[in-house]
């Protein structure tokens, strides 16, 4: 199995300014395996510490915070001498060890030339009330589901995927219809790792959803553990609430089709904390995309989406043969999975995306992503009907230099919109990028 993170790992390496390491994300996406997976690839030695495995470990960091103490006690319980220059320390579950997330400010002011990173399920969480994230002392990445990108890869589908990253438009247009097969294999395993390991070993779509049912089922016992008590009946209902909002025809966050009556204030801190874990994405709503987008975005209207497009199809209790087979799963969905899926890949960089509708409300484009200096809009279609009248009212007003309208529809170019199939979103940036130079 291959993480595209890797490469984001080795530039921290490789930096000179290079600073503790956080790793965040959801549970079972794959954090502890990634970063072993580094040691073994970039360093000579590498050190893992589990804080959840060993209860001695979790007073590492009580007695005090000294840098020099902590590395003898490691050098100790691993056996063998810890180099600055080939040994990376990991220090996994960091969240059970009182003080753990503070030492790593100490370790980036008196010791930066150690390698040091740091994993947790539901960091943040969990804090205890004296300790904070040690902000401007330490490096963070996120790591998300597998891509489809990812996904082709971890089934041996190279040469596909060869073709996606070059975006070699002859190729991909010989064989479009494969590359939809599977992407619609892609939208029913979608990329828990547990899950695309399984499918590509047996191929048994049976034993991949009772893993995706099993993950569920960890994710709501979550809930009950490390959730404020009073908002754990209002956690599940929005979670479990998630799949019917993106159903809708207008999949604008909605409280009162969770409860009838409910309001903003009963569901936020709700939703604030499923954000916070990893467990959903949110996308605002904007009426001027403009640069910053992050600084134009309507915090009152969003959507919400799972954090992985598989798990989406559990919750919503759909089979293998709906989502694999013909077109059904787009259009009696309304364009969930496609929206969802879309969302998934252009929250991969991190870079900023939002939703855009006029004043007026009627007109809606799905996606508008900031990427360096430009914003575009992307629209998703999911039937066959691919008519941009909403990109259209869009392009008229703001004039982007490429306007994107992603679908199941093979390649094309057509007044500057770049018609993009789904299964090529992964490569957005670049496809931009070639749009600006005039290069497509």
């Amino acid at each position: 199995m291959y993480r595209d993170k890797l490469e984001d790992l080795i530039a921290w390496k490789n930096n000179k300014n290079r600073k503790p390491l956080i790793l965040r994300g959801a549970r079972q996406v794959g954090k502890t395996w990634l970063m072993k997976e580094f040691g073994k690839k970039a360093y000579k030695k590498t050190v893992y510490v589990n804080f959840d495995n060993e209860d001695n470990l979790k007073e590492l960091f009580k007695p005090d915070l000294n840098v020099a103490r902590i590395i003898s006690t490691l050098e100790i319980l691993a056996g063998e001498k810890i180099n600055p220059d080939d040994t990376l320390i990991i220090l996994d579950e960091i969240q059970s060890a009182e003080r753990g997330l503070n030492s790593l400010k100490y370790f980036n002011e008196d010791a930066p030339q150690y390698h040091i990173m740091a994993a947790g399920s539901l960091l943040g969480m969990s804090l205890k009330p004296n300790e904070s994230f040690p902000v401007g002392k330490v490096n963070f990445l996120t790591l998300r589901p597998m891509s489809f990108y990812e996904f082709l890869q971890a089934n041996g589908k190279t040469q596909y995927l060869e073709a996606l990253k070059n975006r070699n438009w002859d190729v991909l247009r010989m064989f479009h219809d494969k590359l939809i097969e599977l992407l619609k294999y892609y939208m029913f395993v979608g990329g828990m790792p547990a899950a695309v390991s399984e499918f590509a070993d047996s191929r048994d779509v049976f034993k991949v959803r009772q893993i995706q049912k099993d993950i569920i089922t960890s994710y709501e016992s979550d809930f009950a553990k490390h959730a404020p008590d009073k908002h754990i009946p209002r956690i599940r209902m929005v979670w479990q609430n998630i799949p019917s909002q993106l159903a809708k025809e207008n999949k604008k966050f909605i409280y009162s089709a969770i409860r009838s009556g409910a309001r903003a204030k009963d569901f936020e801190v709700a939703i604030q904390w499923l954000v916070d874990c990893g467990l959903i994405l949110k996308n605002y709503n904007t009426e001027t995309p403009q640069l910053p987008l992050s600084a134009h975005e309507n915090i009152d209207i969003f959507k919400l989406y799972l954090l992985d497009i598989g798990l989406l199809g559990a919750l919503s209790n759909l089979d293998a043969k709906t989502i694999i087979e013909g077109n059904s799963l787009f259009v009696q969905t309304k364009g969930a999975f496609a929206e969802q899926y879309a969302m998934q890949e252009l929250s991969i960089d991190d870079n900023p995306c939002a939703y855009w509708t006029n004043p007026t409300g009627n007109a809606e484009v799905d996606f508008v992503k900031q990427i360096s200096s430009e914003i575009f809009p992307v629209e998703v279609k999911s039937a066959d009907n691919v008519k941009a009248k909403n990109l259209n009212i869009y392009r008229e007003k703001y004039s982007p230099k490429l306007a994107i309208r992603a679908s199941l529809k093979n390649f094309g170019l057509e007044n500057n919109i770049l018609s993009l199939p789904l299964c090529a979103l992964g490569s957005l940036s670049k496809y931009c990028a070639d749009g600006i130079s005039g290069k497509l």
